[in-house]
């Protein structure tokens, strides 16, 4: 049984996508399948998370051979918020955060400004959670390492041609 104010999976496994598209180096293209694979997310729920990431314009995906998924811009302009906002909309609390005259009880209830402040609070820490501070440790390296072995390949085969 999920609480009622846990994070839902969609929610989870969208982070966790973009999250690794933040650790790779610019521009570099990752299929889905990896993704899902390094994520521990199951390949059919993870091309759904992309295309909604697609639609919601935080990922970019090319076809065909080369192709996979990148991410939109720049990793410190994407927030948890963007993320979560894309997965399943605007973030509400309660209907009272939002409206005071949502119920009947609006006029007397005690519980509007703890609401209000709750949400408050909670989207300043989802808005100011940027991907660049957060992209996983390990991902980075293991994206910094890839591109140091491909680097120093381009270059043998560059010394290769030259003899």
């Amino acid at each position: 049984m999920s609480h009622p104010l846990q994070i839902s999976r969609k929610i989870e496994y969208g982070l966790r996508a973009m999250l690794y598209l933040a650790a790779q180096p610019q521009g570099a293209l990752v299929p889905f399948r990896e993704i899902a694979e390094r994520m521990n997310v199951p390949t059919e729920f993870m091309a759904k998370i992309l295309k909604k990431l697609c639609k919601e314009k935080l990922a970019v995906s090319t076809r065909g051979a080369q192709g996979g998924y990148a991410i939109a811009r720049p990793a410190a302009e994407v927030s948890f918020l963007d993320v979560i906002e894309a997965m399943e909309g605007k973030v509400q609390v309660n209907l009272c955060a939002q409206h005071s005259n949502a119920c009947s009880l609006a006029g007397d209830c005690t519980m509007t400004e703890v609401w209000q402040l709750g949400q408050q609070r909670m989207l300043e820490v989802f808005r100011h959670a940027k991907l660049d501070r957060l992209a996983m440790r390990g991902l980075k390296q293991a994206a910094s390492n890839a591109s140091s072995h491909a680097s120093a390949a381009a270059e043998l085969v560059q010394l290769g041609s030259r003899h």
